[in-house]
């Protein structure tokens, strides 16, 4: 039987992934929480804070370039861990950034009538109930439950057709955002402008956890790369492209938010962004477009992240570790419809349970991601000692340091959710949440085939279609 996983189709040009992985990594979290940087740290803290962020986050995006142009098959982190540590390994590694991308997805449904209602304020009507303090009205889910509808038809019908809406909604936040970051010095700022720094070291560091959590979202791209139609020494190199666009992206609109805006201005705004902006402008309807980018921002990440979502869970089905049904091809589409559709209802539900339930969600998803990050970058520091003629189109420098770089940052990071620790999970709920996923996950790893690594992962999908044949 030939192999599902090969007729995927090669539809996504550059500017695709590009507009893929830099959509997915800006998202919406910058118009809500810039001017808490600016509060914590100051303007030139925040923009330090980003950079030393941004820095950390290069190195794991150096790691993911190579892998991904060395071993450019669907599912990138299943891939990674196969060849480097083994089929279970693998598992683990898919199974924790699989509720990584799951939660983003789930978290958009909500985000975006959140975000409705700085446009049309009070438009909630027809109560439903109390979720964790949270008040849920018909409306206000409706508007979810629809863009989540919209989103699971667009991945539907076909990768190219993501793609499109992924580069319409990324051009219009980049355009919006640029006029911020570009505006923003060639303004006269107030003259009780927010001051430089703000709480020493400590308001540094405040921001700085903050910023890896903002740069997720690149590693979407492994998860497609078959699908990708470029050189596999292009692909490592947009990839790390967008991680170093979306750092300049951060410190842009840290320093514009800071520049534009008093830190007593900051202090009394709803949305500091918008103000800044509107401030920018010279008219409020400065703010109205900068929440509309937002909006954009919030679809960039929601389409992105269940592009990877789906592409995970379909390759984790592909090699025998899901239940097979997951790892379908639509015929016409060349999409993993069973994968999209069990990510759309997850997805359309996900706002009658609240805002907050999906914080939690969320919260428990970033420490996954970040063990994610913590594998991938053993994969890369095993694979160049195991390996060194292995063919790596894009080489992340002579020597295997970028991985070490990687590891250590991604531990550090895992560190700051455990208790006691500036961003730890909130007890019980999120704990109850991971540990709830690892309890599903447990049933599926003791129900793996006794299978030994297979030096190749093209050896061992062909062996499993075999066997399905």
């Amino acid at each position: 039987m030939k192999k599902e996983q090969q007729q995927l189709d090669k539809v996504l040009s550059r500017f695709d992934v590009l507009a893929l992985a830099f959509g997915a990594m800006i998202g919406w979290g910058w118009v809500v929480l810039a001017g808490d940087w600016i509060r914590q740290a100051g303007t030139m803290g925040s923009v330090l804070a980003f950079i030393g962020g941004g820095i950390m986050v290069v190195f794991v995006g150096l790691v993911y370039s190579e892998l991904t142009s060395a071993m450019p098959e669907t599912g990138g982190v299943n891939v990674f861990l196969q060849r480097a540590m083994g089929y279970r390994w693998a598992f683990i590694a898919s199974w924790a950034i699989a509720l990584g991308y799951v939660s983003v997805v789930a978290f958009e449904a909500v985000a975006l009538p959140t975000v409705v209602e700085y446009l049309f304020p009070n438009y909630q009507v027809g109560y439903l109930w109390n979720v964790a303090g949270w008040d849920v009205y018909a409306s206000w889910a409706g508007i979810g439950v629809i863009g989540s509808i919209i989103v699971t038809i667009i991945n539907y019908r076909g990768l190219k057709q993501a793609a499109i809406f992924q580069i319409v909604c990324t051009v219009m936040l980049t355009v919006i955002g640029l006029v911020l970051i570009v505006g923003s010095p060639i303004t006269d700022s107030p003259q009780n402008v927010s001051p430089m720094f703000v709480g020493g070291a400590a308001g540094l560091f405040a921001v700085l956890i903050m910023t890896p959590f903002m740069f997720v979202g690149f590693d979407v791209i492994p998860q497609t790369a078959a699908e990708i139609n470029l050189p596999f020494k292009q692909i490592g190199k947009v990839l790390i492209t967008s991680v170093i666009m979306a750092v300049t992206w951060y410190v842009g609109i840290a320093y514009a938010v800071g520049h534009s805006l008093s830190l007593e201005d900051i202090a009394k705004s709803a949305l500091p962004t918008a103000d800044a902006l509107a401030a920018v402008m010279g008219t409020p309807w400065g703010g109205k477009l900068l929440i509309i980018a937002g909006i954009g921002g919030i679809l960039t990440s929601w389409n992105a992240f269940f592009v990877g979502g789906s592409r995970i869970l379909y390759v984790m089905a592909q090699t025998g570790m899901l239940p097979r049904a997951l790892g379908h091809l639509h015929p016409k589409y060349k999409t993993p419809t069973n994968a999209i559709l069990l990510i759309g209802v997850l997805s359309t539900i996900a706002p009658l349970f609240g805002r907050k339930t999906l914080v939690w969600l969320v919260d428990a998803g970033g420490l996954t991601i970040m063990m994610t990050y913590m594998l991938v970058s053993l994969s890369f520091i095993i694979l160049r000692k195991r390996e060194p003629k292995m063919d790596r189109p894009f080489r992340a420098g002579k020597s295997a340091w970028i991985g070490y770089a990687a590891f250590i940052s991604s531990a550090f990071l895992a560190v700051l959710y455990l208790p006691g620790m500036p961003a730890a999970l909130v007890w019980p709920y999120e704990w109850i949440i991971f540990g709830g996923w690892w309890l599903i996950g447990a049933y599926f790893f003791f129900k793996l085939p006794k299978k030994p690594f297979a030096a190749n992962v093209r050896d061992w999908n062909e062996e499993v279609s075999k066997k399905r044949a």
